[in-house]
C-alpha cells in the first residue's frame, strides 16, 4: 500500500486495527522471523576506522540471531529477570547491537550515553536498578572504561560488568601496539568483571533457555536529557519497539536496502527508525566508527563509504548534513535513493544545498524518546513540504492542543498549539520510570504532551514552530528562535546557527544568536547581523547580540546543545553588568540546579561582597550564588 499522503496513512488505519496485525509480540521473536527469511543476508556491518578500505565485520541475520540468543541466555544466567535492567555504556560496535537486542529479550535494556559524566551514569544505573553493565575494556583514546568503573562504584545494584574489547577489530601493527599502551583502569567497585565475548561463547546459540512472556512488557529504558542535571528515564514497551520497526519495513525499507547509520546506538534515532526497521525488513545497516559522525575522518570519507557499501539510504541530523556540505561529493552515489533527517528542525537552505550537491532529497521526520520515537515524516513517495516534518504515520493520532486555565481545547487548522501524540509507541500514564514525572504529561489520559509547539495544515502536514521552553520571551512577547535561525542559515557562509534568549535587565530576555561558519568563511558578525535584520520581519526578533564560534556545542546525536549557549550568555551578560557597576566579581561557572535551573556561580574579589553583587544583578531573573575563595 502506498504512503504518500495523510489519506494513505488513514487507509492503513481503516484496513484493520493495529492490534489485529499479525506481528511478533517480542523483539527476539521478530529477530527470529527475519533470520528465518534472510538467514545468510547481511544484517549489520561495523568498521572501527573510517577509511573506505578499512577492515569491517559483517554479521548475517542468522549470526546476529545466534549471538543475541547467547547474550540473552548469559544475562538470564547472571540473575536478570524480565523486570531487571541490562545497561550498556558503549560506543557503536556490533556488540552494542547484540547487547541492545539481548537485553530487551532477557530483561529491560538500558542504553547510556558514554559522553555523560560518571555521576550521571551512576544516577541512571541506580534509577533503572541495572544488575548488569556491558561496557568497554580499557582502550586508547577513550575514557569509557574509566567512567564505567567510577559509575559502578556509586551504583551498588550493578553486580556484573561485561567488557567488550575493540582490539579484535584492529589489524596490522596497531594490534601489537595497543596492548602495550592500553590505559590502566583499576576498578574500585565490587562487581564481577568478565570479558563479553568469552562469556557469551559459553551459552546456547540455538534457542533461548527460558520462555518469554506471551503478553506485552517493558523492553527498554532510554534516558532523555542528561547532558546537564539528572536525566529522566523513559519506558518503551515491546509493542512500541515493534511498531517502529513495522513502520520502517512497511514505508521505508526492504531487504534490498543498505542504510548507513553514523548515529549512536544509545539514542532512539539509531535504534528505532533504523535498527528496528531493519529488524522488520531485512535491510542491511552499516555503522562506521565507534563515534559515528563524530569519528575521526567520518565526514571526510563519508561519500566514499556510501560508494563502498552501495548505500541506498543515508540518515543524519541537520548538523551532520551541514558538515557534509562542506566536503566535496567525491564518490559514486548512483545507489543512493533517499536521505532522512531528524532530531531537530532542518534549515530550508541546507535542504536545498544538499539536494543540489547530491541529487537526493532529504525526507525530514519527527520523533521523540517519550513516544518510542517515530511520529511523522515527509513521505518518500509523496509531496515533501520543505520546513514541515511531514504527515503522521499510520496509527499515529496527532492533536494540536492548548492547555489554559485548566481547560484543554483543540486548535483549528494552521493554529499553533502544543503537539500531542497518541500511537502504539506511547505508554499512557507510564512514560517515565518516576511516577511523579508522568503527572500532567497526558491530555485525555491518552495524548502525550510533547512540549513542542506546532500546527497541522490543511493537507495534514505537521509543522514544528518551536519548543515551549525554547521560546524567547521578550517583555511578555513570545519569539520563536526558529525565525532567527532560518534567517541566519540562509547565508551561504553559515553552517549552523542557534538562537536563545539572553538575560536582560529590562525585558527579561533579548534574542541572541551563535553561529558556526563553513570552512574558509570570511563574513563578520556585523555583516551577519545586517543580513539577519533584512530577513527577519519581526523587529523584536532581530538578535541584539551575535557571536561566531569555531564550533557550536552539540549533543552526542548532533543537536545544537542550547543549554551550553544559555550558560555562555548568562556568564557574558552577568560579567558585563558586574563590570559596569564596578563590582569586583566574576562568573566562574554556570551550573544546572534541579529546582532552580541554570545558576551563575560567582567569585568575588577583595572589597566586594554579596550586597554589591545583589545591587549589580538585582534586575536579572536568573539566580546566582557565591563560591568560596
Amino acid at each position: 500500500m502506498p504512503f504518500a499522503s495523510a489519506a494513505d496513512a488513514r487507509r492503513y488505519t481503516d484496513e484493520m486495527p493495529w492490534k489485529a496485525r499479525d506481528l511478533p509480540v517480542s523483539v527476539h521473536a521478530l529477530l527470529a522471523r527475519t533470520a528465518g527469511s534472510y538467514a545468510a543476508a547481511p544484517a549489520i556491518s561495523y568498521q572501527l576506522f573510517s577509511d573506505p578500505g578499512a577492515k569491517a565485520e559483517t554479521l548475517s541475520w542468522e549470526e546476529l540471531r545466534a549471538q543475541v540468543t547467547q547474550a540473552a541466555n548469559l544475562f538470564r544466567s547472571l540473575g536478570v529477570g524480565e523486570t531487571d535492567a541490562v545497561a550498556f555504556l558503549l560506543p557503536n560496535c556490533n556488540e552494542a547491537v547484540v547487547t541492545l537486542l539481548a537485553g530487551a529479550t532477557a530483561g529491560i535494556v538500558n542504553p547510556i550515553n558514554p559522553l555523560l559524566e560518571p555521576q550521571q551514569i551512576a544516577s541512571i544505573l541506580r534509577e533503572t536498578g541495572a544488575k548488569v553493565l556491558v561496557t568497554l575494556k580499557s582502550f586508547p583514546k577513550t575514557d569509557v572504561a574509566q567512567k564505567a568503573a567510577e559509575a559502578v562504584a556509586h551504583a551498588p545494584n550493578v553486580k556484573h560488568v561485561l567488557e567488550v574489547d575493540l582490539l579484535r577489530y584492529v589489524t596490522g601493527l596497531k594490534k601489537l601496539i595497543i596492548p602495550a599502551i592500553r590505559p590502566k583502569n583499576k576498578a574500585t567497585h565490587n562487581a564481577t568483571v568478565q570479558e563479553f565475548r568469552k562469556a557469551i561463547a559459553t551459552q546456547n546459540a540455538g534457542a533461548l533457555d527460558f520462555t518469554e512472556s506471551d503478553g506485552d512488557r517493558v523492553g527498554a529504558y532510554f534516558h532523555t536529557g542528561g547532558t546537564t542535571g539528572m536525566p529522566k528515564v523513559a519506558q518503551h514497551l515491546h509493542s512500541g519497539m515493534i511498531y517502529n520497526g513495522w513502520l520502517g519495513s512497511e514505508l521505508l525499507f526492504d531487504d534490498r536496502d543498505v542504510v548507513i547509520c553514523p548515529l549512536p546506538v544509545f539514542h532512539v534515532f539509531a535504534v528505532y527508525p533504523i535498527l528496528m526497521s531493519a529488524l522488520s525488513s531485512g535491510a542491511h545497516v552499516v555503522f562506521p566508527t565507534p563515534a559515528g559522525y563524530r569519528g575521526e575522518g567520518t565526514f571526510d570519507n563519508f561519500w566514499k563509504l556510501v560508494e563502498r557499501w552501495k548505500v541506498t539510504f543515508v540518515v543524519g541530523v541537520p548538523t551532520a548534513f551541514a558538515a557534509l556540505m562542506q566536503r566535496p561529493v567525491d564518490a559514486d552515489l548512483s545507489t543512493l535513493k533517499t536521505a532522512f533527517s531528524g532530531s531537530s528542525p532542518l534549515p530550508v537552505e541546507l535542504f536545498r544545498r544538499f539536494e543540489k550537491a547530491t541529487g537526493v532529497t532529504i525526507c525530514e521526520g519527527y520523533g521523540l524518546t517519550e513516544a518510542t520515537c517515530l511520529v511523522s515524516i515527509n513521505p518518500v513517495e509523496g509531496e515533501k513540504k520543505i520546513g514541515s516534518v511531514g504527515v503522521p504515520f499510520p496509527y499515529t493520532d496527532v492533536r494540536i492542543l492548548v492547555h489554559k486555565g485548566g481547560e484543554v481545547t483543540e486548535c483549528e487548522t494552521d493554529v499553533v498549539g502544543e503537539i500531542c501524540v497518541a500511537n502504539p509507541g506511547v505508554f499512557p500514564g507510564s512514560t517515565y520510570t518516576e511516577a511523579a514525572k508522568n503527572k500532567e504529561l497526558f491530555h485525555y489520559d491518552r495524548y502525550l504532551r510533547t512540549g513542542d509547539l506546532g500546527r497541522l495544515d490543511a493537507d495534514g502536514y505537521l509543522w514544528i514552530t518551536g519548543r515551549a521552553k525554547d521560546l524567547i520571551i521578550r517583555g511578555g512577547h513570545n519569539i520563536d528562535p526558529a525565525v532567527i535561525e532560518e534567517a541566519l542559515s540562509a547565508h551561504e557562509e553559515v553552517a549552523l546557527s542557534g538562537a536563545i534568549g539572553q538575560p536582560d535587565a529590562h525585558s527579561g530576555e533579548l534574542p541572541c544568536a551563535y553561529v558556526e561558519l563553513v570552512k574558509g568563511a570570511t563574513v563578520t558578525e556585523a555583516e551577519l547581523l545586517d543580513f539577519a535584520r533584512d530577513r527577519i520581519s519581526e523587529r523584536a526578533a532581530v538578535p541584539k547580540y551575535l557571536e561566531i564560534m569555531d564550533e557550536l556545542p552539540k549533543t552526542a546525536v548532533g543537536k545544537i546543545f542550547k543549554p551550553e549557549l544559555r550558560k555562555r550568555a548568562i556568564a557574558r551578560v552577568y560579567d558585563a553588568a558586574l563590570s559596569e557597576a564596578g563590582v569586583g566579581a566574576e562568573v566562574v561557572e554556570v551550573v544546572e540546579d534541579k529546582k532552580r535551573g541554570l545558576v551563575a556561580r560567582l567569585k568575588v574579589g577583595d572589597g566586594a561582597g554579596a550586597e554589591d553583587v545583589q545591587r549589580a544583578l538585582s534586575a536579572y531573573t536568573r539566580p546566582w550564588e557565591l563560591v568560596e575563595q
